[in-house]
């Protein structure tokens, strides 16, 4: 079985010779790891030390903002430095890296910013958004890639937020709802006339939605507002996968996802990741409550801090969902600098026996 048959026939909880051991989110760690680990005698190249197979191959394509916005350096003291980015947005961040981004400013901020944006910012021009796809081509040529369309940070709800701000994104459900519609539908549009020009090229397998629309509470807006505003736009995409025949269509979202999966796999929706341990999202009951779902990660990253039993309680997880099949080995989310290089050896090469890779 060769490598693309072998991710899809696994997402689409098929038969396959083994689940892939593959090189994606939830094994990759965080920068400040990796500086950790080579402290700790851990190699610079980890995928290649273990010999982690390749996840789904992207096509260069620009989703967002075109041309681009300027990345400036707006301020800097002793522990942030806060920069603007590609698409508009003021984000401030640790000098150290130990934290997240804090996004502290949004490029839309009326209907009036709205349409400028998408005047100045979202026009098609698909020749030039798609500028290296003959060479994205050319090095897939005649190989077992598994092609994906569609990455981090575009979504309906992921980058209306984006734009808008969490507060203010959630507030324009209600105060100004046609605003929000055509966001949704102009990127929507944009994006599927994206995947167009790289389905007449080559055979995409999957097509992703990034949304992080959750915390631990669950969804932050509510399944009928995601009926109402999302779904139109994934109806769309769906409809685009099926005539081209695109075999995945997946979402990604942190935090405790129960609301949003009930919803959009009622949308053409058949795999998910990455199943936040942390938020309450447990990975095995995804897979009881939805036996046709891909499942991507949901093993506790939490478990290689804290020690070799914790680390057993998620190998004997990962060999149940092996058992059951349908699921691509991973951690709920980037691997943090609290985990030493030993541990995560550790799991991993027992891992690699479990799967027998």
């Amino acid at each position: 079985m060769n490598h693309a048959d072998r991710i899809v026939q696994t997402l689409l909880c098929g038969k396959t010779d083994r689940a892939p051991f593959s090189w994606w989110l939830g094994f990759i760690p965080w920068g400040q790891t990796m500086q950790r680990w080579q402290t700790e005698g851990g190699p610079d190249d980890v995928a290649a030390f273990f010999g982690f197979e390749p996840f789904f191959h992207l096509p260069q394509l620009e989703y967002g903002a075109f041309p681009h916005f300027p990345s400036l350096e707006l301020s800097r003291d002793a522990e942030f430095v806060v920069t603007t980015d590609s698409r508009g947005l003021t984000v401030r961040n640790r000098l150290d890296g130990m934290s997240m981004p804090e996004w502290v400013g949004h490029p839309v901020k009326s209907r009036s910013d709205w349409e400028r944006y998408k005047a100045e910012r979202l026009e098609p021009r698909l020749e030039e958004r798609t500028a290296m796809l003959e060479e994205f081509v050319q090095s897939v040529r005649g190989t077992d890639a598994a092609i994906q369309a569609g990455t981090y940070p575009w979504g309906m709800y992921g980058t209306v937020r984006d734009l808008l701000g969490t507060e203010e994104s959630l507030l324009a459900f209600y105060d100004d709802p046609e605003m929000v519609h055509d966001m949704m539908n102009t990127l929507t549009s944009l994006w599927l006339g994206l995947y167009e020009r790289v389905a007449a090229r080559v055979h995409i397998h999957h097509i992703h939605i990034w949304e992080d629309m959750s915390g631990k509470q669950g969804s932050l807006i509510s399944p009928a507002l995601m009926e109402e505003f999302m779904m139109p736009c994934y109806d769309r995409i769906a409809a685009f996968a099926k005539a081209h025949g695109v075999e995945i269509l997946s979402v990604d979202s942190d935090g405790q996802v129960d609301e949003v999966l009930a919803v959009v796999t009622r949308h053409g929706v058949n795999a998910f990741m990455p199943f936040e341990a942390q938020a309450g999202s447990d990975v095995e009951a995804f897979g009881r409550n939805y036996p046709k779902l891909g499942l991507m990660g949901g093993l506790d990253k939490r478990a290689l801090a804290a020690g070799k039993p914790e680390m057993h309680r998620e190998l004997n997880r990962a060999e149940r969902l092996l058992a059951r099949g349908g699921w691509i080995p991973g951690f709920d989310h980037l691997i943090p600098p609290d985990v030493p290089w030993a541990n995560y050896k550790y799991f991993v090469e027992t891992l690699k026996k479990t799967m027998g890779v």
